[in-house]
C-alpha cells in the first residue's frame, strides 16, 4: 500500500509537470504566430491547468471507473471554491469585479445546474450529451475572447520573438502530453489500489484524493495570485476551470466512452451550487465587493465539513 501511495505522489509529480510544458510549449507556439496573450490565457493556460483532471477523467472512464471520472470533476471543483478560494481569501481579500458578479458568476452557476440536468437525464452520460456539453463548452470560449476583445486589452505586449524555436516548443507540447498520460494512467491504477486497500469507494478516491491532486496547479495559480493582488486571476482561475471541468472533460470523456452516473453525486453538486450562490452574497455584506478573510474561513470550514460527512455514515 506504501508503494501504491509513492506511485500516486510520483503520477501527480508527471501530471503538473506535464501541464507546465504544456501550457509553456502552447503558448509560446501560440505568441509565435502573433495570437493576442490575452486570448491565448483565456484558452491555453486555462485549458492547461485542467489537463490533470482531463487525463485523469478519461483514464477512468476508458478503465471502467466511472465514480472517479466523475468524482474527480465534481470533486476538484469543490477543492476550487470552497477550498483554494477560501485559502486565497484568508491570505488577501479578494476583490470582486462588477463584470464578474455581473456575468462571470451566473454563467457558472447556470453550467453547473446544466451539468446536473444531463448528469441526470438517464443512468448514463452518453456521447450525445458529451457532444452537447462541448458545444456548450465552445459557446464559452467564443464569448470569452469576444469579452477579451470588447475590453479592447493591450494583447500585443510580451509577444514571444518570431524566429524563438518553434522545434523546441513543439517538443514541450509532445513531452507535456506524455507526461499527462503517464501521470494519469499511474495515479488512477494505484488510486484504485489505495481504495481496495482501505475499502474506500471509487467516489471517496475521486472526490478527495485525485480531487486535490489534480488541482494543485490551481491551487498554486490562485493563491500565488492573492498573494500579489490579482483578484481578477485569482476568482477568474477557479470559476473558469470550474467551468472547463465540466464542459470540457467530461464532454470528452463521455465521447470517448459513456459514464455511468451514480445519483449519490447529486448531494455533491448541491454544495457547489450551494458555494457558487455564496459568493455574490459575500460580496454584499462587509467587506463590500471582496471576499474577504472570514468569507474565506467560511468556505473553509464548509470543505472540511464535506470532507468529513464522506468518511461518516
Amino acid at each position: 500500500m506504501i508503494i501504491s501511495i509513492v506511485f500516486i505522489i510520483v503520477g501527480f509529480i508527471f501530471l503538473i509537470k506535464g501541464a507546465d510544458f504544456l501550457v509553456d510549449g502552447a503558448s509560446n507556439v501560440a505568441k509565435i504566430f502573433h495570437i493576442p496573450e490575452i486570448v491565448i490565457g483565456l484558452t491555453i493556460i486555462s485549458i492547461g491547468t485542467s489537463m490533470p483532471e482531463l487525463f485523469i477523467s478519461t483514464t477512468s472512464a476508458i478503465e471502467g471507473y466511472s465514480d472517479m471520472a466523475v468524482g474527480n470533476i465534481i470533486g476538484s471543483n469543490i477543492v476550487n471554491l470552497l477550498f483554494i478560494l477560501g485559502v486565497s481569501a484568508m491570505l488577501s481579500p479578494i476583490v470582486v469585479q462588477k463584470s464578474t458578479k455581473k456575468f462571470d458568476i451566473p454563467i457558472c452557476l447556470i453550467i453547473t445546474i446544466i451539468f446536473m440536468i444531463i448528469c441526470n437525464t438517464g443512468k448514463a452520460i452518453t456521447r450525445t450529451e458529451g457532444l452537447i456539453l462541448i458545444g456548450l463548452f465552445i459557446l464559452f470560449i467564443m464569448y470569452t475572447i469576444y469579452t477579451a476583445i470588447k475590453t479592447k486589452v493591450n494583447t500585443e505586449e510580451n509577444l514571444v520573438d518570431g524566429n524563438k524555436s518553434i522545434l523546441k516548443n513543439i517538443f514541450l507540447l509532445i513531452l507535456g502530453i506524455i507526461s499527462l498520460k503517464i501521470g494519469g494512467d499511474i495515479t488512477v491504477d494505484h488510486s484504485v489500489n489505495v481504495a481496495k486497500y482501505f475499502n474506500l469507494s471509487e467516489k471517496v478516491i475521486g472526490v478527495t484524493i485525485l480531487a486535490i491532486g489534480t488541482s494543485l496547479p490551481e491551487l498554486v495559480t490562485s493563491v500565488s495570485a492573492a498573494i500579489k493582488g490579482k483578484s481578477d486571476i485569482a476568482i477568474g482561475n477557479i470559476l473558469g476551470s470550474n467551468i472547463f471541468n465540466m464542459l470540457l472533460i467530461i464532454g470528452v470523456a463521455s465521447i470517448i466512452q459513456p459514464i455511468t452516473y451514480n445519483v449519490n453525486y447529486n448531494k455533491d453538486i448541491l454544495i457547489l451550487i450551494n458555494g457558487l450562490l455564496l459568493l455574490p452574497l459575500f460580496t454584499m455584506i462587509y467587506p463590500k465587493n471582496k471576499i474577504g478573510k472570514f468569507n474565506g474561513a467560511i468556505y473553509l470550514f464548509i470543505y472540511v465539513e464535506y470532507i468529513i460527512s464522506l468518511f461518516i455514515k
